[in-house]
């Protein structure tokens, strides 16, 4: 029997119906988006009405909706891109959170090399940034803040819309990185006060590949974001490249679909996760991160006496769980999420992340957390 896949954090199985609408976009729109004859033109259409389903999950416009390869091109466009802007108007400081993903600590610590100022606010022993130090953390000189809206590894929600108030009312452009919380939780994305907002079809049952920033039409007098590349000028000269229009249709389909069926997919994630919960504190599990503001589909945990790295292979036959984020496991050191939360050892070394979704089958899931759970319970007989 093959493992229970529960790693959806890191990427879900693309929807049966996206892959669908794929297909047919591969076979019946053969045009470049940008050609001016009649097969270009219904790329084009087909591309225009991606970033309408897209933009209505987030109140957004037509025109505000620029693709790119994913959220971490986007996150580098939001905070790159305002560099230029930055050093030329002297505003040269920026906030952000300890617990950002990797696709946004790295770009701003480019920043800082170019001479801005970075403050990186700690989250509280819950997972979750106090409001009031990211306010209090903005100067008159302040540029950019930067707030994950759901946190990757631990699933807990930021203040997303008080600080979206916060910013609109001191005129600082708020970037919000929301491949965890898009097509999930709608009314703080929905805020005017956030400038742009990073997205990645894999995140909500989309294709691999394809993302998108939403940027917010700012007053002619405030920041300019500037390309990080140039080359065809695609996406009103933003983001150039030949728009990969099977991967937009997909994604926007799925975006569709996260928007209709979101009610029935969060109750069935809290059906699994009251199952993965009991069977987590069963076996002795510390789990880590505010239950009252966790997502549903995630749990981060660390059971006594195993090292992560240990559980994972010694549980890879029943279930697919990680350590933390996909895309920096191939390094070998502890969680900064964690880490900044002020975990300690064995918790910090030891954690693992578990994240379902709507697709998980309820029957496998219970067998596979029964056999992975004897793997656990064998070592406390040691």
């Amino acid at each position: 029997m093959s493992p229970v896949y529960l790693d959806c954090n890191a990427s879900n199985p693309i929807e049966p119906r996206v892959l669908q609408a794929m297909l047919d976009a591969y076979r019946w729109l053969p045009g470049n988006a940008g050609s001016p004859h009649v097969h270009g033109h219904n790329a084009k259409d087909a591309v225009h009405e991606a970033r309408d389903r897209i933009g209505r999950v987030v109140g957004a416009k037509r025109n505000e909706v620029f693709f790119t390869s994913g959220a971490t091109e986007s996150n580098n466009l939001a905070i790159l891109g305002l560099a230029k802007y930055g050093l030329a108007s002297g505003k040269r400081h920026v906030v952000s959170s300890a617990i950002e993903h990797k696709a946004v600590l790295e770009p701003l610590e480019r920043l800082r090399s170019w001479g801005f100022e970075v403050t990186l606010v700690k989250p509280q022993g819950d997972g979750r940034v106090r409001i009031e130090d990211l306010i209090d953390s903005i100067r008159t000189d302040t540029l950019l803040v930067s707030l994950m809206h759901a946190n990757n590894e631990t699933g807990v929600i930021q203040p997303i819309s008080q600080l979206a108030q916060a910013a609109e009312d001191r005129g600082v452009w708020l970037h919000v990185d929301a491949a965890q919380g898009f097509g999930r939780e709608f009314e703080p994305l929905a805020h005017r006060g956030i400038a742009s907002i990073s997205i990645s079809a894999h995140k909500i049952f989309g294709p691999q590949g394809i993302g998108a920033l939403i940027l917010r039409r700012q007053p002619k007098e405030g920041p300019v974001l500037e390309p990080i590349f140039v080359g065809g000028g695609q996406e009103l000269g933003l983001r150039s490249g030949t728009l990969a229009v099977p991967l937009i249709v997909g994604f926007g389909l799925a975006a569709e679909l996260a928007l209709q069926e979101h009610a029935a997919r969060k109750q069935a994630c809290e059906c699994i996760g009251r199952i993965v919960i009991d069977w987590a504190e069963s076996h002795g599990g510390q789990i880590h991160g505010s239950a009252q503001y966790r997502m549903p589909h995630v749990l981060n945990v660390s059971f006594p006496g195993w090292d992560a790295d240990d559980l994972l292979e010694s549980v890879r036959e029943s279930i697919s769980i990680s350590d933390g984020a996909a895309c920096t496991s191939v390094c070998a050191t502890a969680s900064h999420v964690l880490a900044a939360m002020g975990l300690c050892e064995p918790q910090l070394s030891g954690a693992v992340r578990l994240s379902w979704s709507h697709q998980t089958d309820r029957v496998a899931l219970v067998e596979a957390l029964a056999s992975a759970g004897r793997v656990i319970a064998a070592r406390k007989l040691v």
